[in-house]
């Protein structure tokens, strides 16, 4: 089963179910009228559902318009990013020339959840002086979470996954991260990929809690690595209950892994500018890559073992914001 969005002029779309071979759609109908929805609800929604994909199987369906595609879930109630890779962890002390965190537990934030853009939509940025990078990463959307659940109880909690793009603005991250308090300008809203789709849709895809699958990269039309998100230190389970320690979690709150980094980052490549130039300037003193300029292009898609995109394919190029007047 695979849910997405078409864009309807209403700010949450029209949750639609996906054929596998990602050319037809049924709607979820009055009942189901988008994802937020769906999850609210996911114990009636997702055998609705399940049985609109057995149409769908079955060859039934509308034509279905990638360019209509909205993000899975347009916007929602919480949006928390983990940092749950090791690797990436370290390199970004190296980049951003600060000590190390001491701690033992994931590390953790809460950004803009109040839009995600579309696999498609041009991100507009207001100066390319701040650093603009992408940042390739997987991310899971639970139902209603109790304060306090074990992560042993979180991993019924999660109910689809999604492949993500976090938007950093890398220039300023290290003036925010020293006053103590979170992002605010050096996270922007992120981006999704078209397809939300449950845990089992991945097959060995997902094991451990992780989504242990290649996410190639692609940075101007060239490949820029193809870590694999099964390397995380922390499962999603993990980070869930992590989340629910002192709060409930609304039904539709967004965990993300961070970005997908792994140690053997000299043949798998990186999901993220920074990384790359942490390298450089390990190697070399300083780093050589440049981040993102108006104009460039980024392609991001996880792949399964068949050459298969459960998630789809983010294509996105990075534009001037206008001016405000």
């Amino acid at each position: 089963m695979r849910l997405a969005t078409l864009r309807n002029g209403a700010p949450d779309g029209q949750l639609v179910v996906v054929s596998a071979d990602g050319t037809r759609h049924l709607p979820g109908g009055p009942a189901l009228p988008n994802l937020l929805a769906a999850i609210e609800n996911w114990s009636e929604a997702e055998p609705a559902l399940a049985a609109l994909a057995d149409e769908l199987a079955g060859g039934a369906g509308l034509p279905l318009d990638p360019a209509l595609l909205a993000a899975p879930l347009p916007r929602t109630w919480q949006w928390l990013d983990g940092s749950a890779f090791g690797t990436h962890g370290d390199l970004m002390q190296v980049a951003f020339n600060m000590p190390p965190i001491e701690t033992d537990l994931p590390l953790m934030y809460q950004g803009v959840s109040d839009r995600f853009y579309g696999p498609r939509d041009p991100v507009p940025f207001p100066d390319v002086a701040h650093g603009i990078d992408f940042e390739g990463e997987f991310g899971v959307i639970v139902d209603a979470v109790p304060m306090g659940t074990s992560a042993q109880d979180a991993a019924a909690h999660i109910k689809l996954v999604v492949q993500i793009n976090d938007w950093s603005l890398r220039t300023l991250a290290p003036i925010e991260m020293k006053t103590g308090f979170g992002w605010i300008q050096a996270k922007p809203p992120c981006s999704m990929a078209p397809f939300a789709v449950p845990p089992a849709a991945l097959g060995d895809g997902w094991r451990d809690g992780r989504v242990a699958l290649d996410l190639a990269v692609d940075w101007n039309g060239q490949h820029f690595g193809h870590a694999n998100g099964g390397a995380m230190d922390f499962s999603f389970p993990e980070l869930v209950a992590h989340a629910a320690r002192t709060r409930d979690l609304v039904a539709g709150t967004v965990i993300g892994s961070g970005t997908v980094s792994n140690p053997e980052h000299a043949t798998v490549g990186s999901s993220c500018i920074s990384e790359r130039r942490a390298i450089e300037i390990i190697a070399d003193g300083k780093p050589a890559t440049a981040f993102m300029a108006f104009g460039d292009t980024v392609r991001m898609a996880a792949q399964g073992a068949d050459g298969s995109t459960p998630f789809g394919v983010i294509e996105q190029t990075v534009v001037q914001a206008a001016r405000a007047a």
